[in-house]
């Protein structure tokens, strides 16, 4: 699973906050792609609930709101909208829930399923969790898409996302442009 490290160099005109991630756990760096056919729709309203409406209970309502339209992790041959700039997450570090500590999850830089998260579509990046497949790392390599929204050297069946700027440290970390 990729890692988005600190070091990042993006332009905020080049960020996408419309879609919600469908799932409770994800890390930055993730590359995601738009789960449904219809994607965002002007039609899609904040409606209560986390998945499930007000309706599928008798006399209850829930006070969280989440976006309609999702994401999902890429899988190799899909062509992804993008990088996940936060972690998708539930509890903290002490199975604290962060949906009563909105700050907290501020600090995190985590966005809390049903809420929109950040997908960068542009920018240079570093990241750790790069797939190989034994190909050596050269820098201007173009890198690809891969299952569970790694990034990788292999271009069969994968979708080019951008090139990698230069080999891997001894950390395991690569400098990449994103290009989408």
């Amino acid at each position: 699973m990729p890692n988005l490290l600190p070091f990042r160099d993006y332009d905020e005109h080049d960020v996408i906050n419309l879609f919600a991630f469908d799932g409770t756990s994800v890390n930055k760096g993730a590359l995601v792609k738009v789960k449904s056919a219809n994607g965002w729709e002007s039609t899609d309203e904040m409606q209560l609930g986390n998945g499930v409406s007000s309706t599928d209970y008798g006399n209850t309502v829930s006070q969280r709101y989440n976006v309609q339209a999702l994401l999902e992790t890429a899988a190799s041959g899909d062509t992804p909208l993008g990088m996940l700039l936060y972690d998708v997450r539930e509890t903290d570090e002490n199975g604290e829930k962060l949906l009563y500590n909105p700050r907290k999850a501020a600090e995190m830089q985590v966005a809390i399923s049903g809420q929109a998260v950040p997908v960068a579509t542009k920018g240079i990046f570093l990241v750790d969790g790069v797939d190989l497949n034994q190909n050596a790392l050269t820098p201007g390599a173009i890198a690809y898409g891969h299952n569970s929204g790694c990034f990788s050297t292999d271009p069969h069946g994968t979708t080019a996302v951008g090139h990698f700027l230069g080999g891997q440290d001894s950390n395991g970390n690569v400098l990449i442009k994103l290009n989408l």
